[in-house]
Protein backbone atom coordinates (compact mmCIF):
# COMPACT_ATOMS: atom_id res chain seq x y z
CA UNK A 1 0.00 0.00 0.00
CA UNK A 2 1.17 3.50 -0.77
CA UNK A 3 -0.66 5.49 1.86
CA UNK A 4 -2.33 7.67 -0.75
CA UNK A 5 -5.56 9.36 0.29
CA UNK A 6 -8.86 7.86 -0.87
CA UNK A 7 -10.85 11.10 -1.07
CA UNK A 8 -10.51 11.65 -4.84
CA UNK A 9 -13.52 10.21 -6.72
CA UNK A 10 -13.18 7.48 -9.31
CA UNK A 11 -13.39 8.65 -12.92
CA UNK A 12 -13.73 6.63 -16.10
CA UNK A 13 -12.07 7.55 -19.38
CA UNK A 14 -12.36 6.09 -22.83
CA UNK A 15 -9.63 6.09 -25.45
CA UNK A 16 -11.33 6.20 -28.85
CA UNK A 17 -8.45 4.99 -30.97
CA UNK A 18 -8.63 6.92 -34.27
CA UNK A 19 -7.83 3.96 -36.49
CA UNK A 20 -9.68 1.69 -38.95
CA UNK A 21 -12.79 3.88 -39.06
CA UNK A 22 -14.25 6.76 -41.06
CA UNK A 23 -14.57 9.98 -39.10
CA UNK A 24 -18.36 9.62 -39.03
CA UNK A 25 -17.87 6.52 -36.84
CA UNK A 26 -15.48 8.37 -34.53
CA UNK A 27 -17.91 11.27 -34.22
CA UNK A 28 -20.69 8.85 -33.32
CA UNK A 29 -18.44 7.09 -30.78
CA UNK A 30 -17.70 10.39 -29.00
CA UNK A 31 -21.43 11.10 -28.79
CA UNK A 32 -22.22 7.65 -27.44
CA UNK A 33 -19.42 7.82 -24.85
CA UNK A 34 -20.61 11.18 -23.55
CA UNK A 35 -24.21 9.97 -23.43
CA UNK A 36 -23.10 6.92 -21.40
CA UNK A 37 -21.58 9.23 -18.79
CA UNK A 38 -17.86 8.83 -19.35
CA UNK A 39 -15.70 11.44 -17.60
CA UNK A 40 -12.88 11.80 -20.14
CA UNK A 41 -12.64 11.05 -23.88
CA UNK A 42 -9.11 10.51 -25.16
CA UNK A 43 -7.69 9.81 -28.59
CA UNK A 44 -3.99 9.18 -29.32
CA UNK A 45 -1.24 10.99 -31.19
CA UNK A 46 -0.09 8.70 -33.99
CA UNK A 47 -0.14 8.82 -37.78
CA UNK A 48 -0.74 5.13 -38.47
CA UNK A 49 -2.71 2.35 -36.76
CA UNK A 50 -0.91 0.70 -33.87
CA UNK A 51 -2.41 -2.70 -34.57
CA UNK A 52 -4.46 -4.34 -37.26
CA UNK A 53 -3.77 -3.33 -40.85
CA UNK A 54 -0.65 -1.12 -40.56
CA UNK A 55 -1.69 1.05 -43.51
CA UNK A 56 -5.35 1.22 -42.46
CA UNK A 57 -7.49 4.34 -42.04
CA UNK A 58 -6.19 6.80 -39.45
CA UNK A 59 -6.75 10.44 -38.42
CA UNK A 60 -4.61 13.13 -36.78
CA UNK A 61 -4.91 13.86 -33.07
CA UNK A 62 -5.13 17.61 -32.45
CA UNK A 63 -7.40 18.63 -35.32
CA UNK A 64 -9.72 15.91 -34.02
CA UNK A 65 -9.60 17.30 -30.48
CA UNK A 66 -10.74 20.68 -31.83
CA UNK A 67 -13.77 18.98 -33.37
CA UNK A 68 -14.50 17.12 -30.14
CA UNK A 69 -14.28 20.40 -28.23
CA UNK A 70 -17.20 21.72 -30.28
CA UNK A 71 -19.14 18.46 -30.41
CA UNK A 72 -19.11 17.67 -26.69
CA UNK A 73 -20.43 19.71 -23.79
CA UNK A 74 -19.52 17.89 -20.57
CA UNK A 75 -16.61 15.44 -20.89
CA UNK A 76 -12.99 16.39 -20.56
CA UNK A 77 -10.98 15.65 -23.71
CA UNK A 78 -7.34 15.02 -24.50
CA UNK A 79 -4.68 12.90 -26.14
CA UNK A 80 -3.42 9.75 -24.47
CA UNK A 81 -0.82 10.95 -25.18
CA UNK A 82 0.60 13.72 -27.36
CA UNK A 83 4.06 12.93 -28.73
CA UNK A 84 6.39 15.73 -27.67
CA UNK A 85 8.59 15.18 -30.73
CA UNK A 86 5.99 16.14 -33.31
CA UNK A 87 5.46 19.82 -32.44
CA UNK A 88 7.37 22.82 -31.22
CA UNK A 89 6.57 23.09 -27.47
CA UNK A 90 5.42 26.71 -27.69
CA UNK A 91 3.15 25.85 -30.61
CA UNK A 92 1.75 22.89 -28.69
CA UNK A 93 0.98 25.15 -25.74
CA UNK A 94 -0.86 27.54 -28.08
CA UNK A 95 -2.80 24.65 -29.63
CA UNK A 96 -3.75 23.39 -26.16
CA UNK A 97 -4.80 26.87 -25.03
CA UNK A 98 -6.98 27.21 -28.13
CA UNK A 99 -8.70 23.84 -27.63
CA UNK A 100 -9.10 24.76 -23.95
CA UNK A 101 -11.08 27.84 -24.98
CA UNK A 102 -13.11 26.02 -27.65
CA UNK A 103 -14.11 23.43 -25.05
CA UNK A 104 -14.83 25.96 -22.29
CA UNK A 105 -12.06 24.58 -20.11
CA UNK A 106 -12.29 20.82 -20.65
CA UNK A 107 -8.88 19.99 -22.15
CA UNK A 108 -6.33 17.69 -20.50
CA UNK A 109 -2.84 18.06 -21.99
CA UNK A 110 -1.61 14.48 -22.17
CA UNK A 111 2.02 14.27 -23.23
CA UNK A 112 4.84 11.76 -23.49
CA UNK A 113 8.27 11.41 -25.08
CA UNK A 114 7.20 9.26 -28.07
CA UNK A 115 7.97 5.69 -29.06
CA UNK A 116 6.36 4.62 -32.38
CA UNK A 117 9.26 4.59 -34.84
CA UNK A 118 7.11 4.34 -37.97
CA UNK A 119 5.54 7.73 -37.20
CA UNK A 120 8.97 9.33 -36.95
CA UNK A 121 10.39 7.78 -40.08
CA UNK A 122 7.36 8.39 -42.29
CA UNK A 123 6.89 12.04 -41.25
CA UNK A 124 10.55 13.01 -41.15
CA UNK A 125 11.14 13.34 -37.41
CA UNK A 126 14.42 12.22 -35.88
CA UNK A 127 13.78 9.09 -33.81
CA UNK A 128 17.00 9.20 -31.80
CA UNK A 129 17.11 7.29 -28.53
CA UNK A 130 14.60 6.79 -25.73
CA UNK A 131 16.84 8.74 -23.37
CA UNK A 132 17.23 11.58 -25.84
CA UNK A 133 13.48 11.80 -26.37
CA UNK A 134 12.95 11.98 -22.62
CA UNK A 135 15.54 14.75 -22.36
CA UNK A 136 13.66 16.63 -25.07
CA UNK A 137 10.45 16.24 -23.07
CA UNK A 138 12.20 17.55 -19.96
CA UNK A 139 13.25 20.64 -21.91
CA UNK A 140 9.80 21.08 -23.48
CA UNK A 141 7.66 21.03 -20.34
CA UNK A 142 9.01 24.30 -18.85
CA UNK A 143 8.59 25.96 -22.26
CA UNK A 144 4.97 24.83 -22.40
CA UNK A 145 4.34 26.17 -18.90
CA UNK A 146 6.02 29.49 -19.75
CA UNK A 147 4.02 29.84 -22.97
CA UNK A 148 0.78 29.27 -21.05
CA UNK A 149 1.75 32.24 -18.89
CA UNK A 150 2.53 34.44 -21.92
CA UNK A 151 -0.50 33.71 -24.11
CA UNK A 152 -3.22 36.31 -24.63
CA UNK A 153 -5.87 35.32 -23.81
CA UNK A 154 -4.62 33.00 -21.13
CA UNK A 155 -6.04 29.49 -20.77
CA UNK A 156 -9.42 29.36 -19.07
CA UNK A 157 -7.93 27.33 -16.21
CA UNK A 158 -4.69 25.72 -15.14
CA UNK A 159 -4.71 23.12 -17.92
CA UNK A 160 -4.12 19.72 -16.31
CA UNK A 161 -0.96 18.01 -17.57
CA UNK A 162 -1.02 14.23 -17.90
CA UNK A 163 2.31 12.49 -18.39
CA UNK A 164 2.36 8.90 -19.58
CA UNK A 165 5.08 6.35 -18.94
CA UNK A 166 6.81 4.52 -16.12
CA UNK A 167 10.55 5.08 -16.50
CA UNK A 168 11.84 5.38 -12.96
CA UNK A 169 14.83 7.69 -13.39
CA UNK A 170 13.50 10.27 -15.85
CA UNK A 171 9.78 9.90 -16.57
CA UNK A 172 8.57 9.63 -12.99
CA UNK A 173 10.76 12.54 -11.98
CA UNK A 174 9.08 14.61 -14.71
CA UNK A 175 5.73 13.49 -13.33
CA UNK A 176 6.71 14.72 -9.87
CA UNK A 177 7.88 18.05 -11.29
CA UNK A 178 5.16 18.82 -13.81
CA UNK A 179 2.16 16.47 -13.91
CA UNK A 180 -1.32 16.74 -12.48
CA UNK A 181 -2.10 13.22 -13.71
CA UNK A 182 0.21 10.23 -14.19
CA UNK A 183 -0.89 7.54 -16.65
CA UNK A 184 0.34 3.95 -16.70
CA UNK A 185 -0.67 0.49 -17.90
CA UNK A 186 0.84 -1.14 -14.80
CA UNK A 187 -0.72 -4.10 -13.02
CA UNK A 188 -1.17 -3.86 -9.23
CA UNK A 189 2.25 -5.29 -8.33
CA UNK A 190 4.07 -2.96 -10.71
CA UNK A 191 1.88 0.00 -9.79
CA UNK A 192 2.68 -0.41 -6.11
CA UNK A 193 6.40 -0.30 -6.86
CA UNK A 194 6.15 2.62 -9.30
CA UNK A 195 4.15 4.67 -6.81
CA UNK A 196 6.87 4.27 -4.22
CA UNK A 197 9.42 5.46 -6.78
CA UNK A 198 7.16 8.39 -7.64
CA UNK A 199 6.77 9.18 -3.95
CA UNK A 200 10.53 9.43 -3.68
CA UNK A 201 10.70 11.86 -6.58
CA UNK A 202 7.86 13.91 -5.08
CA UNK A 203 9.67 14.08 -1.78
CA UNK A 204 12.84 15.24 -3.52
CA UNK A 205 11.06 18.13 -5.26
CA UNK A 206 8.88 19.03 -2.25
CA UNK A 207 5.57 17.84 -3.63
CA UNK A 208 2.74 15.79 -2.11
CA UNK A 209 2.13 12.56 -4.04
CA UNK A 210 -1.58 12.94 -3.32
CA UNK A 211 -1.67 16.01 -5.57
CA UNK A 212 -1.19 13.72 -8.58
CA UNK A 213 -4.15 11.77 -9.95
CA UNK A 214 -3.16 8.20 -10.81
CA UNK A 215 -4.54 7.02 -14.15
CA UNK A 216 -4.47 3.40 -15.31
CA UNK A 217 -5.27 1.89 -18.69
CA UNK A 218 -7.83 -0.92 -18.56
CA UNK A 219 -10.12 -2.44 -21.16
CA UNK A 220 -7.24 -2.96 -23.53
CA UNK A 221 -4.23 -2.84 -21.23
CA UNK A 222 -1.07 -2.20 -23.20
CA UNK A 223 -0.95 -1.62 -26.95
CA UNK A 224 -2.56 -4.75 -28.42
CA UNK A 225 -6.22 -3.78 -28.17
CA UNK A 226 -7.10 -6.62 -25.79
CA UNK A 227 -10.15 -6.54 -23.56
CA UNK A 228 -10.29 -5.88 -19.82
CA UNK A 229 -11.41 -8.13 -17.03
CA UNK A 230 -14.44 -7.41 -14.89
CA UNK A 231 -14.10 -4.06 -13.11
CA UNK A 232 -14.45 -5.52 -9.59
CA UNK A 233 -11.65 -7.98 -10.32
CA UNK A 234 -9.34 -5.70 -12.26
CA UNK A 235 -10.19 -2.29 -10.84
CA UNK A 236 -10.44 -2.93 -7.12
CA UNK A 237 -6.74 -3.79 -6.50
CA UNK A 238 -5.70 -0.73 -8.50
CA UNK A 239 -8.22 1.38 -6.59
CA UNK A 240 -6.78 0.20 -3.27
CA UNK A 241 -3.35 1.40 -4.38
CA UNK A 242 -4.63 4.87 -5.22
CA UNK A 243 -5.64 4.74 -8.90
CA UNK A 244 -8.63 6.98 -9.59
CA UNK A 245 -8.86 7.42 -13.38
CA UNK A 246 -9.51 4.19 -15.29
CA UNK A 247 -9.42 4.37 -19.08
CA UNK A 248 -10.95 1.78 -21.38
CA UNK A 249 -9.60 1.49 -24.92
CA UNK A 250 -11.77 0.77 -27.93
CA UNK A 251 -11.00 0.91 -31.64
CA UNK A 252 -12.71 1.23 -34.98
CA UNK A 253 -14.62 0.55 -37.00
CA UNK A 254 -17.35 -0.38 -34.49
CA UNK A 255 -16.20 1.22 -31.20
CA UNK A 256 -17.75 -1.37 -28.90
CA UNK A 257 -18.85 0.33 -25.65
CA UNK A 258 -19.90 -2.81 -23.74
CA UNK A 259 -16.75 -2.96 -21.59
CA UNK A 260 -16.90 0.79 -21.00
CA UNK A 261 -20.48 0.49 -19.73
CA UNK A 262 -19.37 -2.00 -17.09
CA UNK A 263 -16.66 0.35 -15.86
CA UNK A 264 -19.04 3.30 -15.70
CA UNK A 265 -21.46 1.21 -13.61
CA UNK A 266 -18.57 0.18 -11.34
CA UNK A 267 -17.56 3.83 -10.93
CA UNK A 268 -21.06 4.70 -9.82
CA UNK A 269 -21.08 1.89 -7.26
CA UNK A 270 -17.67 2.87 -5.88
CA UNK A 271 -18.50 6.57 -5.67
CA UNK A 272 -21.96 6.11 -4.11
Amino acid sequence: MTGMTLSRPVRIGVQLQPQHAPYSAIRDAVRRAEDLGVDVAFNWDHFYPLYGEPEGMHFECWTMLSAWAEQTSRVEIGALVTCNSYRNPDLLADMARTVDHISDGRLILGIGSGWFEKDYESYGFEFGTAGGRLDDLANALPRIEARFEALNPAPTRKIPVLIGGGGEKKTLRLVAQHADIWHTFADPEVLSHKLEVLRGHCDSVGRDLNDIEVSVGVGGRGRDGGQAGEPEEEGSPLLDLGARLFTVGTGGPDYDMSVLEKWIAWRDRVNS
